[in-house]
């Protein structure tokens, strides 16, 4: 998901210290998040990740205070508000805008474009900066965009946002389309090129169709437990047990309104009550609404990495906040990403081992992205 930025930097600029390889000390765990929006906060270079910031919900310094090694930013264009060429336009730009942000911290941040990358930088105390395209029509259904994302460091591809593509089916849209023909062959290409084949945000019909596809395993970026949200961006068990058993992996979404049906209905009848405005500062907006409607509890959260892990098994679970794409909308002890180890010492009250929650943290997601790697054809394509 993803939602516009306000601009000012609102922290302090001091940039964050310097982690240098030191061979003495054992290198952190794996924390891996696979899909945050922050990209929307930099494009217009207001937002500095190396300052502490006031506003939005990742940076460097709260990176760190998370033990967080690495982050897939998400390369997030309306579906809605502009064509398919202007997206693929706008995708550029943010591309150009998270690699220069990357580059202004060489001694915390690096671009990572494998698995290999991402485990070098854990070694040597950098954090991993991975990128991930939402939304398919950022393609304007060409391969040869597809292809140049991939080369630009796109590591996966969310297939549709909040409308149906020309050639996928997206859970926005009430017509329950499944791929065309053009879309097996984004599939079939993603596979070659050993990109991860993305499907939150797609119909049902879609994530059948790409699972029956797909010669990789393939990952929900951001999406949470149907049997426990009702929301239809999430996934059932059936969908989850599936994609896990072809060695899939859904990443747990935050969002409130994903992970509690009374909050989704509290949230709705606020907005219908107090309509927005374009010009509004979105902040503001937040901090009412939730004083108003309350936070769900950590608790909630909890519930669908238990549910995920209980339905497909401990090792096709793992974190995909949505970070600075839902408005700030995110249950009590998880407001930004300094607090993911609450989501650690979660399990761990649930009685989980220190080697299951590594797996949820960081470790399953590593793995998928080696098998699709792995899977990755050399040649020319198709």
């Amino acid at each position: 998901m993803a939602a516009a930025a306000s601009c000012d930097s609102g922290g302090d600029s001091a940039p964050s210290t310097a982690r240098p390889d030191n061979p003495s000390q054992p290198a952190p765990r794996h924390v891996i998040d696979l899909h945050c929006d922050t990209p929307m906060l930099l494009r217009d270079g207001s937002y500095d990740l190396g300052a502490r910031n006031t506003r939005g919900e990742v940076d460097i310094p709260r990176m760190r205070d998370g033990g967080v090694t690495g982050v897939f930013f998400s390369i997030y264009t309306s579906a809605t508000r502009n064509t398919e060429l202007e997206s693929v336009q706008q995708a550029l730009e943010i591309i150009d805008a998270v690699r220069r942000e990357v580059s202004r911290f060489p001694g915390d941040l690096a671009l990572a474009t494998s698995s290999d990358e991402i485990e070098a930088a854990r070694r040597s105390g950098h954090i991993a900066i991975v990128m991930g395209v939402e939304g398919g029509h950022m393609i304007n259904s060409s391969l040869a965009v597809l292809r140049s994302l991939y080369e630009l460091g796109a590591r996966y591809l969310t297939l549709t946002h909040s409308k149906d593509t020309p050639w996928a089916g997206s859970s926005g849209s009430d017509a329950n389309l499944g791929l065309s023909d053009f879309g097996r062959s984004v599939i079939r290409e993603m596979n070659r090129l050993g990109m991860l084949v993305d499907i939150s945000h797609v119909s049902d019909q879609t994530f059948w169709d790409v699972l029956d596809t797909s010669a990789a395993p393939i990952i929900a970026s951001h999406s949470s437990a149907r049997a426990l949200a009702s929301h239809k961006r999430n996934m059932s068990d059936e969908m989850i047990r599936a994609m896990a058993d072809k060695g899939g992996v859904i990443h747990i979404n935050y969002y409130n309104v994903f992970i509690d049906d009374a909050y989704a209905a509290r949230s709705s009848a606020w907005n219908r009550a107090n309509p927005s405005t374009e010009s509004g500062d979105r902040d503001a907006r937040t901090r009412t609404k939730l004083a108003a409607i309350g936070r769900p509890p950590l608790d909630t959260l909890l519930d669908h990495f238990e549910h995920a892990i209980q339905v497909a098994g401990i090792e096709a679970v793992g974190l995909g906040s949505d970070f600075d794409g839902v408005d700030g909308e995110l249950p009590q002890g998880m407001e930004d990403i300094s607090q993911v180890p609450n989501i650690a010492d979660g399990l761990a009250r649930r009685n989980y081992s220190q080697d299951e929650i590594d797996k949820v943290l960081g470790l399953n997601s590593l793995r998928v992205l080696r098998e699709v790697e792995s899977a990755a054809e050399t040649g020319p394509p198709a």
